[in-house]
């Protein structure tokens, strides 16, 4: 049985997850957490040659694959009976077309998210959007399904619906909304499909706010914000019985205690 080492809530983590449970073979692949908010252990460290970015991927025989768009296709491949990713050579071109976009649209995220600078904002704002939009111009010229890419929830959606997930983080500490205009309105009904569909329930709203507080403090991966002691990547107490976080990211930070984690 293949073994993923991933960190709670990491969406290229719940890319795999995504398309497993379209296969129906969730319990085909042990995944084991990796807690970012203490050292690598070091028997992980041996395994991956050093402190790579995670998820990785244990095979059977001991290789080490790292990269979730390798770790979707060799699962995908290892179990062919239910395929994600289109048969057809020009369809799956057509996916992967898409996803070439994914990396800009994830920075673009990222980087409002964790900006510190008032100043910055609408800039930054106005570049997402233009993600958005380049997103619904490639869906309008190319999709072949309503309201997916092709006839069904399929590669290119698990690629993309672990960061829709992740920018409930936009709305909560930025104020971020997909404005209702005709320019974003394929792509909005994309992803809406995307994040109600069955197969993408690994994380919810709060668990995403919660944890990801720090980085809107501009402090990814387990790094620690001035003042603070303990990570909003820790595993206790469990998300859900910590107080929601403030929504104001330029203000004041927040305490430990005030996340419920002292």
């Amino acid at each position: 049985m293949p073994t993923v080492f991933h960190i709670p809530v990491c969406p290229f983590s719940q890319r795999l997850e995504i398309l497993l449970e379209l296969k129906g073979i969730r319990d085909r692949v042990r995944f084991e957490v990796v807690d970012i908010t203490r050292p690598r252990p070091p028997e992980l460290l041996a395994l991956t040659g050093g402190p790579v970015p995670l998820p990785v991927l244990a095979a059977d025989d001991g290789t080490v694959l790292r990269e979730s768009l390798v770790l979707l296709r060799y699962l995908d491949t290892l179990h062919p009976q239910v395929p994600v990713a289109q048969a057809d050579p020009l369809r799956h071109a057509v996916e992967n077309l898409l996803c070439t976009h994914e990396g800009a649209f994830t920075g673009a995220g990222y980087t409002l998210v964790m900006n510190r600078d008032p100043a910055r904002r609408e800039g930054l704002a106005a570049a997402l959007l233009e993600q958005y939009a380049r997103l619904d111009a490639f869906l309008c010229r190319h999709a072949r399904g309503t309201p997916w890419l092709f006839e069904q929830f399929g590669w290119a959606e698990a690629v993309y619906t672990p960061l829709f997930a992740r920018f409930a983080f936009l709305g909560w500490y930025e104020g971020f909304e997909l404005p209702e205009e005709a320019r974003y309105a394929r792509v909005r009904a994309w992803r809406d499909a995307c994040l109600r569909h069955p197969a993408a329930q690994q994380v919810s709203p709060e668990e995403v706010i919660k944890l990801y507080y720090d980085y809107a403090l501009g402090c990814g991966n387990g790094a620690l914000p001035p003042g603070r002691t303990r990570s909003s990547f820790a595993f206790e107490p469990h998300w859900r019985m910590r107080p929601w976080p403030p929504r104001d990211k330029y203000g004041e930070p927040a305490t430990d205690a005030a996340l419920g984690l002292a």
